[in-house]
Order: structure tokens, then C-alpha cells, then sequence
């Protein structure tokens, strides 16, 4: 059989596979569609067309905003005014992050990484055009329950449901903004440090990176306070409310499907490119190896647009959760327009403060750094966290002292309120901190997984990594609770007399979610630089720059320096290790900030079901059959997420093995063909919206089916899936860096590749891969996006009598139950036969 006939054979099955899949997918949307369709049809039979605005009535789709300008003054302007500044700095945070652009592009580079960069670049692009076509279609599910509910259930005007289903295409389309621009930023930078590392110095392979982190930082942010500001400036005060609500749940939707399927793509590629290591004992990269570019597309799909388009969410749900917060609880209209405004300038002081501790920070490690010939890299990203969580922290004092010195006719409050949210702000250093316990190059608890691997191979290796991941889920979970704790014990003095009874402990875990995210640019730079670290290193290996002729007199004539090739290998290698480190720390931030601002968000399901409190308070309670029933559904799920997500990769990783050990030559090739390069990144791809597909849907119908089941069953199924999410996360998130980590240390520092040590500590790393970059990091959004879309799903069952609602619930549940059988038994591995 010739060659071209043999790549042929070899395509057909996955061919087939592929369209199976889409068979299957189109039949499923078809399927579900349809009976969304009937629904809404079958619920909107009494109305012909759009009836007008409802007065009255309660919840987020009545929010109507205070007038801006009667709060006040602040620093001699008042409300709107101050806001309208807010516009201005976020212009200048946006100049920022594209002047950063701009000098990464032009940082030099040698062709040969260039072109392995703009490859991984098209690969990414095409991924992303993938993934924009999948949201508009899980878009549709969303976009048919806003018809319903504003359109017939609430009888808002047909413009203002278009207002409200716009806002949710702008939240799905700033989570895909930000996270294209995050991947065009860190394929310009992941060559730019390949070739900067030539030169033998450390300094320039940490700068580059974070230079880049700041830069998707800064526009993150920024774009996120422009839309909210827009919303809050620019919207009719009676449209606001719910315009908020459909901005909250697009983004949240765009962040699931982005975060889950990045997540199951890059550990498809990460686990098939690192199994050829032991395969055909080969080295890290390997240019033979057709699965590299995947991984490099991974690092970017699951490192890069994960975490962009999650922060986007995470930043912009915390805030509507508020927002939503102050406007329910809060009763004096002044009092409520001195929180919305003292809020928005929090945000965009805290902006203020993460530029310029990146600039402090750079010029103390430019000065300290980079003359060296050897530095540990953690060092300056540690301290550039632990700047930026005390500026924020003496900032949000002074600036609260001048902006709410008598809030509500109290003096103290400008301080409490402060203190509340330094509780969140510190908890931005404090865990960062206590994951390098766990999962840093340093750690007692990744040594011991080395040590364990000595002698105990794989086995205990992975026992080992478990450890330190329940040890870790302890630890964090503590002190989370102490902060919270802190916060609680603050929020009794006097800050109660403002609000409705009862609720000041829920506002101040909101205002501590709210400082889990002060140091937003930061933290978002810190995580960002991880995946260019790593795509750094495999771009060194892949331009094979070693082996071209004469590049030594090339680079030396073009520009100006003889390169050291060991030094700039192991530099790639180290910085890799602290790039893994803060990948780690950012993801406690970000679930810590789903869970405890979930709890603001249920909140104002509860003010909707209670009649503001003042009904039906004893079904919230263990002694209601159906809220204790709905925790343990809540956990149910949870499992079931992880479990499902975890198939999809192992599954993908199969065929990707199974794919790339027929097709990977040895001998006589020095590269791997493009063709079976993007092969591998379409077996990557497919598994993961095939993943995707399975568990956006199973957990869109189950949100619909615990809602309208009873309403308290689902507030215990909210409070389940949080708790339950936050333990699972840290669990997991932490033994998969303790096994990165372990493997990096015994291939920089005990320089042990090939050896059964090394086989060893990679075994224990494709677990921990789908463990850390899957499941836990995709818990984040996916308890924003239940909590989010469950605000419209319980009223929305609140609507029906009670045997339709009931039954409404069944057929949601089968519907529910059908995906979670297919996110198994749809993807299970099955021998092709020959």
C-alpha cells in the first residue's frame, strides 16, 4: 500500500468517528431544541405576542436602578460623574494592555520560532472559530428561556427582551473577546521567550511572560468595568436590572463552555504528547512527535483561554451579584447609590493599584535580576502579589475614608466595610501562598511525591499526590472559613441597620468575594503566565534552532550575541516549574470566589421565595424534606461533572495515542508532518465538544429540573453544589500540581529523563493533568453559570401550578438524565476493529 493510501486507512476511522459525532449531535440538538421550542410554545399559548412592561412584582427582572446623582459628593462629584471618570481609566487600562500588544509583537525573534508560534497561532485560530460557532448554539437553549421568562412571564415589550438578549450575546461575546486576545498575546510572547532564553540570562524568560500576563490583565479587566459602567451610565434605569442579569449569565455560559471544553482539549494533547516520552523514550517536545503542536494548542485552549474568559466571568458575576445585592436589601435609595458607587470605584482603584505595583515590582527585579546569572523565578512573582494585595488594602482605606465617611448617618462603617473586604484581599495573597505548600518546586509535599516514586514507582507516586491534594482541600477550606469567619464577625457592628434584617453576613461574603478578586489584573497575569512559560519551552525544542546551519554566526550577525544553548534549555525548563507554581495559586482564587459569591447570588433567590424574608423561612432548613433532598443532589452532580469530564479526556487521549503512535516516524523524519500535526488537534477538538455537548447540556436540564421540582428542594441543591464544588476543586487542583511539579523537578533538577523515575512521575502527571487543568479549574464556572441561570429558572417554575411544574420536572430530569448516561456510555472507549 503506498504512503498516501496508508494515511488514508488510517483517517477512515476517525472519519467515521467524526461523523457519528455529528450525526449524533445533530440529532441530540434537534431533539432538545424541539422540545424547548414545544415548551415555550406550550407556556406562551395565552399571549399573542409580547405583552408590556409588568408593573410591580419582585426579583432581578424588576431591579430598577436610583438615580447616580443623588449620592454624594465624592471627592466633589457626585455619583454619575465619578463613574463617567471610571470610563477614562479604563480607556487608559485598555492603552495598557494594547501598547503591551504592540512591544511583545516587536520584540525580536528568529524565523524559525516565529514560524513554529504562528503554526500553534492557526491552530489556536481555528479552535476558537470552532468554539464561536458551539456557543451560538448553546446560546439558543439559553436565548429560548430569556423568551419565555421576560417575554410571557414577566410582560416586558419585545424591545426590551431584544435589550435584555443582546446583553447576553455581548456577555458570551466579551468571555470570547478577551479570550481570543489572551491567545493571540501569548502566542506572540511563547517565541519571544524561546528566543529571549538564547541569550543565557533568566531575567528576560520571566520578564516577557509576565509582561504578557499584564497585558491580558489589564484589557480583561478593563473591558469588564467598561460594559458594566456602560450598563449602569447608559441603560434606562428600568432596564438596567435585568440587563445586568442577561450580561451575568451570556458571560457565565461563554466561561463554562470555554473553561470545560479548553479544559478536556489541552489534557487530550498534554496526555498524548507526554505518553510518547515513555513509548519511544523520547525527550520533552519532541519535534518527531505529531501530538506537540496539540499540546502547544492545548496549553494555550485550556491555560490561556480558560483562565481569560473564567476571570472575565468571575469578575463580572461577583459584581452583578452585588449590584443585585444593594438594590434587594439595601433600603434607603442614598445609601443604595453610596454602595453601587464606593463598589465601581473599589474596581477601578484596584485597577490603579495592580499597574503600579507591576511597575514597582519591575523596576526593584530589573535592578535585582537582571544581571543574574541564576535566580529563582517564584521570587519576583511573589512579591509582586503580596505588593499589590497591601497596596489594594491601604488604598481601599483611604479611599473609602474619603468616600463614605457617614454612611447611613454611622462613621465606622467606612472602615468596617474596608476591613470586610481586605478579609478577600489578603485571601488573594494568603492562598497563593498556601498552595506553594503544595504544589511549588520547594514543597515538602512534592519532594515527598518524588521520594515515594523512588522506590514505589507510579503506585505510590499517585498515592502521594493525593495526599498532598486532601491536605491542601483542609488547609485552604480553613482558612477560607476563618477569613469569612473575620468578615462575619466585622459585618455584626452596626452594618445590619442598613439592609433588610438577617442579610448583613450575606453582603459581607459578597464584599469578600469581591476582594478575592482585588488584585484582578494580577492575578489573572500571574496564571497567564504559566501556558507561555510552557509554550516556550516547546517552541525551543520545535524550531530545532540547534541544528540549523550556521545559526551561531546568523544570530550573532543579525542580533548581536553568541547564543548558550544549555543555559537557555535549562532556563526554559526552571521558569516552566514556576509557571506550573502559579497556574496553581490563581485557581483557589477564582473557585474561592464562585463559592463564596454564590452565596450573594442565592441569597437573592431566597429574598424572591421568602417575600423579602418574611415567609416560608423555616423550609430553609434540614427540617424541610425537600432542601435537605436538594444537598444531596447538589453533591450528585458534582461527582458526576468530574466524572463525566474526566471521560471526555480519557477517552480523546486514547484515540490521540492510539493516532499518534501509528504516525509518528523515528526514523528519517526530523518533524512531524502539519497534516498529522492537525490531525491530533482535530482528535482533540472533537472529544472536546463532544464532552462539552453531553455536560452543558445535563447541566442546563438539571438546573431546569431541580428548579421547578420545589424551590427550596433547589436552594439546597445551589448551597450543595457550591460546597461540594469548592472541596472537589481544591482536592483536585492541588494533587495535579503536586504531580506537575514532582516531574519537573526530577527532569531540572535531578536531570533524570528516561529513566523509570522519570516514567514514573509521568505517569502521576497525566493523572493529575485532567485533575488540575479539567475538572477542578471547570467547577468554577459551571456553579456560577447553575447559580446564575437558576435565578431565572426558579422563577420561572414559581410561575406554574404545581402539577405542571411537576411534571415539567420529570421530563427535564429524563432529558437531564440522558446526557449524563451519554457523557459515559456516548464516550466510551471501544477497540475499532481492524
Amino acid at each position: 500500500m503506498s504512503s498516501s493510501r496508508h494515511r488514508d486507512a488510517l483517517y477512515a476511522p476517525k472519519c467515521r468517528s467524526v461523523k457519528r459525532f455529528s450525526d449524533v449531535c445533530s440529532f441530540s440538538g434537534r431533539f432538545v431544541t424541539a422540545i424547548l421550542f414545544s415548551l415555550a410554545i406550550f407556556l406562551m399559548l395565552p399571549v399573542s405576542g409580547f405583552a408590556q412592561d409588568a408593573p410591580g412584582g419582585g426579583g432581578e427582572a424588576n431591579l430598577i436602578l436610583p438615580d447616580l446623582s443623588i449620592g454624594g459628593p465624592f471627592f466633589g462629584l457626585d455619583g454619575r460623574q465619578v463613574l463617567m471618570v471610571g470610563l477614562l481609566i479604563c480607556a487608559m487600562g485598555l492603552l495598557f494592555g494594547l501598547l503591551t500588544y504592540r512591544q511583545l509583537r516587536d520584540l525580536p525573534v528568529h524565523k524559525s520560532m516565529r514560524d513554529v508560534s504562528e503554526l500553534i497561532w492557526e491552530t489556536c485560530k481555528t479552535y476558537l472559530f470552532t468554539q464561536g460557532r458551539f456557543l451560538l448554539i448553546l446560546e439558543l437553549f439559553i436565548g429560548a428561556i430569556i423568551l419565555v421568562y421576560f417575554g410571557y412571564f414577566r410582560q416586558f415589550s419585545a424591545v426590551k427582551v431584544l435589550v435584555i438578549l443582546t446583553f447576553s450575546l455581548i456577555g458570551i461575546g466579551g468571555s470570547y473577546g478577551v479570550a481570543w486576545y489572551g491567545i493571540r498575546v501569548n502566542t506572540f510572547a511563547n517565541s519571544r521567550t524561546a528566543f529571549a532564553s538564547l541569550r543565557g540570562l533568566p531575567y528576560p524568560c520571566y520578564q516577557i511572560p509576565l509582561r504578557a500576563g499584564m497585558s491580558i490583565g489589564m484589557v480583561l479587566i478593563s473591558v469588564e468595568l467598561l460594559i458594566m459602567l456602560c450598563i449602569l451610565l447608559f441603560i434606562p434605569s428600568d432596564y438596567a436590572g435585568p440587563c445586568f442579569i442577561g450580561f451575568a449569565i451570556g458571560e457565565s455560559l461563554g466561561a463554562a463552555a470555554l473553561r470545560v471544553a479548553g479544559g478536556i482539549f489541552t489534557k487530550i494533547a498534554d496526555i498524548g504528547a507526554d505518553l510518547m516520552k515513555i513509548v519511544f523514550n523520547v525527550k520533552e517536545d519532541d519535534a518527531r512527535n505529531p501530538g506537540v503542536i496539540a499540546d502547544c494548542t492545548g496549553d494555550n485552549a485550556g491555560d490561556s483561554v480558560g483562565p481569560s474568559a473564567d476571570g472575565f466571568e468571575t469578575y463580572g458575576v461577583t459584581g452583578v451579584a452585588l449590584i443585585t445585592f444593594i438594590l434587594l436589601a439595601v433600603r434607603d435609595p442614598l445609601v443604595q447609590v453610596q454602595l453601587l458607587v464606593w463598589i465601581f470605584v473599589m474596581r477601578i482603584m484596584m485597577v490603579i493599584s495592580s499597574a503600579a505595583s507591576y511597575f514597582i515590582n519591575e523596576a526593584i527585579a530589573k535592578a535585582k535580576y537582571s544581571n543574574l546569572k541564576k535566580f529563582n523565578y517564584e521570587h519576583p512573582l511573589t512579591f509582586l502579589v503580596w505588593l499589590t494585595s497591601l497596596l489594594s488594602v491601604g488604598l481601599t482605606y483611604l479611599v473609602s475614608y474619603f468616600m463614605i465617611p457617614d454612611l447611613g448617618g454611622d462613621a465606622t462603617l467606612w472602615w468596617k466595610l474596608s476591613s470586610i473586604i481586605t478579609c478577600g484581599t489578603l485571601a488573594g495573597a494568603i492562598i497563593p501562598e498556601l498552595v506553594k505548600v503544595f504544589t511549588s518546586v520547594d514543597s515538602r509535599h512534592v519532594r515527598e511525591v518524588v521520594t515515594s516514586s523512588r522506590e514505589g514507582g507510579a503506585s505510590l507516586n499517585i498515592l502521594s499526590g493525593l495526599v498532598a491534594g486532601n491536605f491542601s482541600a483542609f488547609w485552604l477550606g480553613l482558612t477560607m472559613m476563618l477569613l469569612m469567619a473575620a468578615a462575619y464577625g466585622i459585618s455584626t457592628g452596626g452594618i445590619g441597620a442598613l439592609m433588610l434584617e438577617n442579610t448583613a453576613a450575606v453582603f459581607a461574603f459578597g464584599l469578600v468575594a469581591f476582594g478575592f478578586l482585588g488584585m484582578g489584573p494580577v492575578t489573572i497575569a500571574v496564571d497567564s503566565y504559566g501556558p507561555v512559560t510552557d509554550n516556550a519551552q516547546s517552541v525551543y525544542e520545535l524550531s530545532l534552532i540547534e541544528d540549523i546551519p550556521g545559526i551561531k554566526q546568523d544570530l550573532h550577525l543579525n542580533f548581536g550575541f553568541t547564543p548558550d544553548f544549555v543555559r537557555a534549555k535549562e532556563n526554559l525548563e526552571e521558569n516552566d516549574g514556576a509557571g506550573n507554581t502559579f497556574k496553581a495559586t490563581a485557581k483557589p482564587v477564582l473557585i474561592g470566589t464562585a463559592v463564596v459569591g454564590a452565596t450573594t447570588m442565592i441569597f437573592s433567590i431566597i429574598v424572591a421565595l421568602t417575600n423579602r424574608l418574611t415567609e416560608n423561612l423555616e423550609k430553609l432548613s434540614i427540617l424541610h424534606p425537600p432542601f435537605l433532598l436538594g444537598m444531596l443532589a447538589g453533591g450528585a452532580i458534582i461527582y458526576w461533572f468530574t466524572g463525566a469530564s474526566m471521560q471526555a479526556v480519557t477517552t480523546g487521549a486514547y484515540r490521540a495515542v492510539e493516532y499518534i503512535k501509528r504516525n509518528m516516524k523515528l526514523e528519517g523524519a526530523t518533524k512531524a508532518s502539519v497534516a498529522d500535526s492537525k490531525a491530533v488537534v482535530g482528535i482533540c477538538t472533537q472529544y472536546a465538544q463532544k464532552g462539552m455537548f453531553n455536560i452543558f447540556l445535563g447541566v442546563f436540564f438539571a438546573t431546569l429540573a431541580f428548579s421547578f421540582a420545589e424551590s427550596f428542594l433547589f436552594i439546597g441543591y445551589l448551597i450543595s453544589i457550591a460546597f461540594f464544588g469548592l472541596y472537589q476543586a481544591l482536592f483536585m487542583a492541588n494533587a495535579g500540581g503536586a504531580w506537575d511539579n514532582a516531574k519537573k523537578i526530577v527532569e531540572t533538577e535531578l536531570k533524570q529523563k528516561g529513566t523509570e523515575l522519570h516514567a514514573a512521575t509521568v505517569v502521576g502527571d497525566t493523572v493529575g493533568d485532567p485533575f488540575k487543568d479539567t475538572s477542578s479549574v471547570a467547577l468554577n464556572p459551571i456553579i456560577k453559570f447553575t447559580t446564575l441561570f437558576g435565578l431565572l429558572a426558579v422563577e420561572l417554575a414559581e410561575q406554574q401550578s404545581s402539577d405542571v411544574r411537576h411534571i415539567l420536572s420529570a421530563i427535564f430530569l429524563v432529558i437531564a438524565l440522558f446526557f449524563v448516561y451519554r457523557s459515559f456510555y456516548g464516550m466510551r472507549i471501544v477497540a475499532e476493529k481492524s
